[in-house]
C-alpha cells in the first residue's frame, strides 16, 4: 500500500517566505502586548485566535488513487431477524441508497453469525414491527430485495451467507444462487464468522488462524466451481480491533491466504453504546486511534502480500447498536467525516458504512426513512469528493511542541480531486473539506496554487436549537429535506469570492471546491 508522501510545491520557497512573515508578523504582535490593566474590561485573546491559517495542496500528483466506491455500505442482518428486509423495495428508501451509489452493498454484522439457511418453500412468517404481514420464503425475499436495490440504485451487493462475497446478481438465475447459499451454509455452518477473533466470547469456540484460511481457501475453490461465481470477488478476514489476538489472527491468516482474497478487512468502531456525553464524539484523542489502527493493519498486510488492498469492511461511531441522541446526531459526523479523510489519507480503499438502514443508533436512516446528519455529511462528500487523494500544507496551525507533550490537532484539513461525476465542476478542480473542533471560529487563507482562486462552500451545522444534539442538518443556513420519496434538494453552494478568507464556525464541518485552478493531478 503506497504511503503519503511529502511533495515540494511549486513556488515552494516564495510561499514559505509570505509564512515566515506571517508567524513573525504574529509572534511580534504577542511580543508586545500588554495585559489591560485591572477593571480595564479587556479580553485578552489567544494566540491560536490570532493566528491565520495558511493552506496550500499538492496540485501536481495525488498521494492515493481510492476506489471509485470508496464511501459503501453495510446493512445489518438485523433487518432479516426482525423482518425489516421487505422495506428495502421502499422507494423512499431506493431514492437515499441511489444518492450514495456508486457504492458496495454489504449484508454484515455479529448477528450473520447465528444465522441460518433453511429452503422451506411458502413458510408463513410474521415480518416484525411494520404495517403488513407476508408470505414469502427467505430466499426469496433476499433475491428480490437485493435485485431492487441493485438495479435501482447502481450498487453492486457484497453479500455476506458465511463469508464476505461479492455476488454478480444480474448474471445469476435464482436458483443458482438458492443452491449456493444452500452449499455454503452446509459446508460451512462452523465458521460463519463477521470477527473471528471474537468467536470465543459469542459461541465459546475458536478457530484459529491456520483453519480460516483453509476455510477460506476451499470457499474460492466452490466459487470457482460454480458457473456463476467464477469471477466473484472474496475478502476477508473481517477481523475485528486490531489488538492482540485480532494481530495475530490476521498475521497466520495473511501468511496462508492473503492470495486467496481480493482484499483485506477488518472493522472499526470508536466506543460502546455506554457513551453518554457529546463532549466524547469531540475527543482528538479518540480521532486519532484510527490512525493507530490502519497503521498495525497494513504493517501486517504489506509483510505478506504488498500492495494488497484493504478495505475498512465495518466502521461507525460506537458499536452495541449506539446510543440514542448521540451516535444519531451531528456531533457523530466529526468521528464519520474523519474516517473518511483519514481512511483516504492512508490509502484504505474502500470504507463500509455500518449501517445504512436498521435497529440502534449508528445508521444513516432511520426507521420513519429520514436522513439522519450522517446521511447529508456522505451525501454531499459523494456529490464533490472523488477518489484522487492531494497532500495538504499547512502553516501557523501548530506551535511549536513542548517536551513530553503531544499537539493534537482540532482542525482537521483534507484535499481530493473533485468528483468527476459532478458536472458543475470541470476536470482539474479540487475539493478540501475541513472539520473544526474549536470552540472558536478559524480563519483559513488560500496560498501558493489555491491564492486567488473562485471557491463553493458547502458549509454544513446543525439545525435548530438542540447543537450537537441535533438530528437535522442545514446546508449554508439552509436545512436539508427530501422534497418527496423521489426527489432530494438541491445542494446550493455559497459562492466566495477570489481571495476570499474561509471563516470556519465553531464545531462545524465544510466542504470547499476550489473551481477552475485546473490542477494537472485532476484532469487526468
Amino acid at each position: 500500500m503506497p504511503k503519503p508522501t511529502t511533495c515540494p510545491f511549486p513556488g515552494s520557497s516564495l510561499w514559505l517566505a509570505s509564512v515566515a512573515l506571517m508567524v513573525q508578523s504574529v509572534i511580534s504582535t504577542s511580543s508586545t502586548y500588554r495585559r489591560p490593566a485591572p477593571g480595564g474590561g479587556g479580553k485578552r485573546t489567544g494566540l491560536m485566535e490570532r493566528t491565520l491559517i495558511l493552506l496550500d495542496v499538492n496540485t501536481r500528483s495525488p498521494v492515493q488513487v481510492l476506489n471509485d466506491n470508496f464511501l459503501s455500505l453495510q446493512l445489518d442482518p438485523s433487518i432479516i431477524k426482525d423482518g425489516w428486509l421487505d422495506f428495502l423495495s421502499s422507494k423512499r428508501l431506493v431514492t437515499l441508497a441511489r444518492g450514495l451509489s456508486p457504492a458496495y452493498l454489504r449484508f454484515g454484522g455479529k448477528r450473520t453469525d447465528f444465522l441460518q439457511f433453511h429452503n422451506r418453500k411458502n413458510h408463513a412468517k410474521f415480518r416484525g414491527p411494520g404495517p403488513d404481514h407476508y408470505l414469502k420464503n427467505y430466499e426469496d425475499d433476499i433475491v428480490r430485495s437485493d435485485i431492487a436495490l441493485d438495479k435501482q440504485r447502481g450498487c453492486k451487493l457484497v453479500n455476506h451467507p458465511d463469508m464476505m462475497l461479492e455476488l454478480q446478481r444480474e448474471k445469476a438465475a435464482q436458483m443458482q444462487l438458492v443452491l449456493l447459499k444452500e452449499q455454503l451454509s452446509n459446508l460451512y455452518s462452523n465458521i460463519t464468522i463477521t470477527e473471528p477473533n471474537g468467536y470465543r466470547s459469542m459461541v465459546g469456540q475458536t478457530v484459529n488462524s491456520t483453519q480460516l484460511a483453509k476455510d477460506y481457501t476451499l470457499l474460492r475453490t466452490l466459487l470457482q466451481s460454480v458457473r456463476y461465481y467464477n469471477r466473484a470477488h472474496l475478502y476477508g478476514p473481517n477481523s475485528g480491533l486490531p489488538r492482540k489476538n485480532a494481530i495475530l489472527l490476521l498475521d497466520g491468516f495473511m501468511k496462508n491466504a492473503g492470495s486467496v482474497v481480493d482484499a483485506v478487512t477488518w472493522q472499526h468502531y470508536y466506543m460502546d453504546s455506554r457513551v453518554t456525553k457529546v463532549e466524547d464524539f469531540l475527543k482528538t484523542r479518540l480521532l486519532d486511534t484510527l490512525t493507530e489502527q490502519i497503521t498495525k493493519v497494513l504493517k501486517v498486510v504489506n509483510s505478506h502480500a504488498p500492495g494488497k488492498k484493504v478495505w475498512l469492511g465495518g466502521v461507525g461511531p460506537a458499536w452495541a447498536g449506539g446510543t440514542n441522541n448521540l451516535s444519531d446526531t451531528y456531533a457523530a459526523g466529526f468521528l464519520w467525516l474523519n474516517t473518511l479523510g483519514m481512511a483516504a489519507m492512508q490509502g484504505i480503499d474502500v470504507v463500509l458504512r455500518h449501517s445504512f438502514f436498521d435497529y440502534g443508533y449508528t445508521h444513516l436512516v432511520d426507521q420513519h426513512f429520514n436522513p439522519l446528519p450522517d446521511y447529508w455529511f456522505s451525501l454531499v462528500f459523494k456529490r464533490l469528493v472523488g477518489p484522487r487523494v492531494l497532500a495538504v500544507r499547512v502553516a501557523g496551525l501548530q506551535r511549536k511542541p513542548r517536551p513530553g507533550r503531544v499537539i493534537r490537532d482540532k482542525l482537521r484539513i483534507y484535499a481530493h480531486c473533485t468528483s468527476f461525476h459532478n458536472h458543475n465542476y470541470v476536470r482539474g478542480s479540487i475539493t478540501i473539506y475541513i472539520i473544526n473542533l474549536h470552540r472558536s471560529r478559524k480563519k483559513i487563507k488560500l496560498a501558493g496554487t489555491l491564492r486567488n482562486k473562485t471557491v463553493h462552500q458547502y458549509l454544513l451545522q446543525p439545525y435548530g436549537t438542540d447543537g450537537l444534539h441535533a438530528r437535522s442538518v442545514q446546508l449554508n443556513g439552509e436545512k436539508l429535506l427530501m422534497v418527496d420519496n423521489e426527489t432530494f434538494p438541491e445542494l446550493k453552494p455559497q459562492t466566495l469570492r477570489s481571495g476570499r478568507t474561509i471563516a470556519m464556525p465553531p464545531m462545524t464541518i465544510g466542504f470547499y471546491v476550489i473551481k477552475n485552478i485546473n490542477a494537472y493531478a485532476c484532469r487526468r
